[in-house]
């Protein structure tokens, strides 16, 4: 499970060395694909397996169904861990989702996310600001 937040910078081939503490869940490969609000979001393989089951689930008949699966598709790619627990980011992703070398990295359960710094500043900022509301607003069967 990945949690915490950690302030990291990428390198000049858009390297990012993958918080310590995450690297014992991953192994040596991770899935990169288009995140939410402004995120992108890495799978380790077990975790990318079962999100590709859950599309796999999904009525391709739908248009929705499909939209979303070629945005979220289309997007993907497999990145290896090197030895000094640094992956390089898709430099087409970085700029497609504005994404700068100053960067947040987050745990997200099953998933990792990263973001531009002051993008989720500003996203944190909004969402604290309705922290209760919004735990208030969940719907445990939704």
């Amino acid at each position: 499970m990945f949690f915490g937040s950690y302030a990291h910078s990428l390198d000049e081939k858009n390297r990012l060395v993958i918080p310590s503490k995450m690297r014992s869940e991953i192994g040596s490969r991770l899935y990169i694909m288009k995140g939410f609000d402004g995120a992108i979001s890495m799978y380790p393989e077990k975790a990318f397996e079962k999100l590709m089951n859950e599309f796999n689930s999904l009525p391709f008949n739908k248009r929705d169904a499909r939209s979303y699966l070629r945005t979220q598709l289309a997007t993907t790619s497999e990145l290896e861990i090197d030895k000094a627990g640094r992956v390089i980011l898709p430099g087409n992703l970085l700029d497609k989702y504005s994404i700068s070398k100053s960067v947040m990295v987050i745990g997200m359960g099953d998933h990792i996310e990263v973001w531009d710094s002051k993008t989720y500043e500003a996203y944190e900022a909004e969402a604290d600001k309705n922290f209760e509301d919004i735990a208030e607003n969940l719907d445990k069967d939704n």
